[in-house]
């Protein structure tokens, strides 16, 4: 298993102003919201008091986003959690989000590592020969050369273009052309 980042280090200054310590820049909050949207967890610190100010700044941002229309967590929710807090005793609300959440991200990562394991397009009549058709399109169009585009081997930027290859492109490109119809056809 992968060794988990370091969550990213924000001081909050007297001035309210929030500091990124890894570029050493000032964010806002969107910022933030976006640092956690890619992933990374982030700590807010306030500067002087060393005081760890996370979970209200990660509040204020699901606030701002509701304030701004984006139904975040619906009413009951909302109001089931002010009940949980606000009632005498300790919860297991808590917990029990903290687990919930761990499973919905753990069954995520498990259904997306089965889908890059198992091309769906793979199953579909004449890919490969859609696959090849992109390549040999993508080659004629750049003139063999890549431009910044990692084609797969044998795709574009291989060769330099010349006459004979561009012909043998042509050919294959109606040839591919020709068996898609054909496939096509015996669909309907």
């Amino acid at each position: 298993m992968a060794e988990k980042q370091a969550p990213l280090l924000i001081k909050r200054y007297a001035s309210r102003r929030l500091y990124n310590t890894e570029t050493s820049d000032y964010v806002t909050l969107e910022d933030i919201a976006g640092f956690i949207r890619e992933g990374r967890e982030v700590q807010i610190v306030d500067l002087k008091s060393g005081d760890d100010l996370t979970r209200q700044y990660l509040l204020q941002i699901i606030a701002e986003h509701e304030s701004k229309g984006e139904n975040v967590l619906p009413v009951d929710v909302l109001n089931d959690l002010v009940r949980a807090y606000m009632g005498g005793g300790a919860s297991v609300v808590p917990q029990f989000l903290q687990a919930s959440f761990d499973m919905l991200r753990n069954s995520q990562s498990r259904m997306l590592e089965n889908m890059s394991a198992i091309n769906p397009m793979a199953q579909v009549p004449g890919f490969e020969a859609m696959q090849a058709q992109q390549q040999a399109f993508l080659k004629a169009m750049t003139g063999g050369i890549s431009g910044g585009w990692s084609a797969p081997e044998g795709g574009a930027g291989d060769t330099p273009p010349n006459g004979e290859e561009k012909g043998e492109d042509l050919d294959s490109i109606k040839k591919q052309l020709a068996e898609l119809q054909d496939k096509l056809s015996k669909l309907k």
